[in-house]
């Protein structure tokens, strides 16, 4: 390994029991599970199922890994999780593969030389690292463009090498072959692939090699448990993202992944013109990093064109993103912000006092996750205006929480919301009046937000929690070990 070069780190994932699904599924969903989790130890005996991936804070990637890992190691399956090192360089090129891959060109629609070595020596060296645990016989389950590199040398060792690739684009481009004409040297032969949406996969990965897994989100994580309504607004008063009664000692509190009880303490750093929105102002929520593809800036545009239709309209719009020098595998966050920013700048001020921009902060993972689980369930509606999207889990939290939520009918989107019964989908996610008259409608009908929001959180108990997702990894592994 270079001199220079960072271990492997090893994210601490705790353990939690199966049988918390019982509240929300019944006995026999809860029996097969556990039946197939014997079958599974028995299969695979004492070796460990790893899992690699390139940042442990930010990202639905990072979050269900720590929920699945958790119940898998509930079940007695040793489950492990790794996080690789890489230079601002390294990870400058895999978001420029992560735009590749959803059909855009990023920061540069070429690629260099140079940058191919730099990807091959850093991953080179993570791969000296991981292989010096790795045994013959254990799994691993390599994610996303960071980690493809690693593949070779894991199957060199004798281990049953998967690629999980969260994110892809339904149709080919010049820029999805570009992509895939970077990576596929590193994956062609990979015993297993992963994607979240058949359409994905690109047109020389095997049918018998190919599996398809959407995500989960974890129903019990400080993002997802159920809050009461006192709660939820003192939590959001205390963190500045509203204005209302002061929450009194002790309101603030969630539980953490661990099961300890615990408290809000620290604040949201907001940009606003003005005042918090008060209490019973309603509030139209986009949450999610700050990335070019979420188009944070067309929400905000996207707003001020409805404003323009219904001047009356009382409604807030709050912009949530992580801390823009939080997540180290995504260099593009404090650039996407400063654009937001300068364009937020620009607005009529009658606008842009009803606009507010926020960064979280990341220090403490599960009080991040509270804020969030209080704004989304606060909110009178839920947006997530994508222009690209591998699966969305924004949208699942939302709607697992009974909100109504609009969002661009793209990637996997559309394997959640049935447009006009769990929510509303946009055909054209930059068409600005389109966005502005759906919102309209959602706003001034609240029979219809509640409707809306009750068959969105069925959808979500029914397809996308992690009983699911475990039965589907179980499939995976027994396939390729057997």
């Amino acid at each position: 390994m270079n001199p220079g070069a960072k271990e492997l780190e090893e994210v601490y994932v705790g353990t939690r029991d199966l049988r918390q699904f019982l509240t929300v599924h019944d006995e026999a969903r809860i029996t097969e599970a556990l039946d197939r989790a014997q079958r599974l130890k028995d299969l695979i005996g004492d070796h460990t199922v790893w899992n690699v991936n390139s940042t442990a804070v930010g990202g639905g990637v990072a979050e269900m890994l720590q929920s699945m890992l958790a119940f898998s190691r509930g079940l007695g399956i040793d489950a492990r999780w790794l996080v690789i090192n890489g230079s601002p360089e390294f990870f400058q090129l895999t978001k420029r593969l992560h735009h590749w891959l959803h059909g855009e060109s990023g920061d540069d629609p070429e690629l260099h030389s140079m940058e191919r070595e730099l990807y091959e020596a850093t991953l080179r060296d993570n791969a000296v690292a991981l292989c010096s645990r790795v045994q013959p016989g254990d799994i691993v389950l390599l994610h996303d463009p960071q980690t493809a590199g690693l593949a070779s040398e894991l199957t060199r060792v004798g281990a049953h090498v998967v690629w999980r690739c969260h994110i892809g684009h339904d149709s080919s481009n010049a820029q999805t072959e570009l992509g895939w004409d970077f990576l596929r040297p590193y994956i062609n032969d990979v015993p297993a692939f992963v994607f979240s949406r058949r359409s994905y996969a690109p047109s020389w990965c095997a049918p018998d090699r190919l599996f398809v897994i959407p995500p989960s989100i974890d129903a019990f994580s400080a993002k997802n448990q159920e809050l009461d309504s006192s709660t939820v607004g003192s939590i959001l008063v205390h963190t500045g993202l509203i204005e209302g009664p002061m929450p009194v000692k002790g309101s603030c509190r969630f539980t953490r992944i661990d099961g300890t009880s615990s408290r809000v303490e620290r604040h949201a750093d907001v940009v606003r013109l003005g005042r918090a929105p008060l209490y019973d102002a309603p509030l139209i929520v986009q949450v999610s990093r700050w990335d070019p593809l979420k188009d944070m800036m067309g929400v905000m545009l996207g707003f001020e064109r409805m404003i323009e239709h219904t001047p009356d309209e009382k409604a807030e719009l709050v912009l949530a993103g992580p801390n823009v020098h939080s997540v180290s595998d995504d260099p593009e966050a404090p650039q996407v912000f400063e654009q937001v920013l300068s364009r937020w700048y620009e607005l009529p001020d009658a606008v842009r006092e009803r606009v507010h921009l926020v960064n979280l902060p990341t220090d403490d993972i599960d009080e991040n996750a509270a804020m969030v689980n209080a704004l989304q369930r606060h909110a009178a509606v839920v947006v997530q205006k994508s222009l690209q999207e591998g699966f969305g889990l924004t949208v699942t939290e939302a709607m697992w929480k009974g909100r109504p939520v609009m969002a661009s009918a793209v990637g996997g989107i559309v394997d959640q919301i049935e447009d006009g019964v769990s929510g509303c989908l946009l055909k054209d996610p930059q068409d600005l009046d389109e966005f502005a008259g759906v919102l309209e409608t959602l706003l001034s009908d609240s029979e219809l937000r509640r409707r809306i929001g009750t068959a969105a959180r069925e959808r979500v108990r029914e397809r996308f929690l992690g009983i699911r997702h475990l039965l589907d990894y179980a499939d995976l592994i027994e396939s390729i070990v057997s």
